[in-house]
């Protein structure tokens, strides 16, 4: 028998100066037995900073590899938007670049290594597939205050995250890689 999903509560106040976006999210997600506490927190994160009306995780969770990990429907099928986590194969980036507007990967592993495979694989539409870094330094600090009820602060402005939780906080900058 598998073990079971962990469950984690977020209530997150985003200020994203970038994007003039402003906005109080209040959410659960599962964490799945084979998943990392830097891959949740890397989709949580992607979540928080693109925030928007009709983004959600993907009905089903991680457990369906055709979906994209978050999304926003399209009105006629597809979708607007595909967020994957960390280093998706080509395939999937191939498939979702079919179906989406846009598509972007948040990794906290070798963005670079990503970034040849897609040049490699003839990934469709490969110029619109935005990718961003997160150090896995910054994912630890913050995995150490990891609570099941979380209360964050999320300010984004010129690239550069800062997460705050009651007295503790972590600064980051998120690479968008080209």
């Amino acid at each position: 028998m598998a073990p079971p999903s962990t469950l984690y509560r977020f209530r997150i106040d985003v200020s994203d100066v970038d994007r003039s976006v402003y906005d109080t999210l209040d959410f659960r997600v599962a964490m799945h037995p084979s998943e990392s506490m830097p891959f949740l927190l890397t989709r949580v994160l992607a979540f928080a900073l693109n925030t928007q009306e009709g983004l959600e995780f993907t009905p089903g969770g991680l457990g369906n590899p055709d979906e994209p990990c978050i999304r926003i429907a399209g009105a006629q099928g597809g979708y607007q938007l595909c967020i994957e986590i960390g280093n998706p194969s080509t395939r999937k980036l191939h498939k979702a670049a079919k179906a989406s507007k846009l598509v972007k990967v948040y990794t906290y592993k070798d963005a670079e290594h990503l970034l040849r495979e897609i040049a490699a694989d003839s990934v469709y539409q490969a110029d619109r597939i935005e990718v961003y870094s997160i150090p896995m330094k910054f994912l630890e600090r913050l995995a150490q205050s990891m609570q099941k009820d979380n209360s964050w602060s999320l300010i984004h402005t010129d690239g550069s995250v800062t997460v705050s939780s009651g007295d503790h906080s972590e600064q980051c900058e998120i690479q968008r890689h080209t």
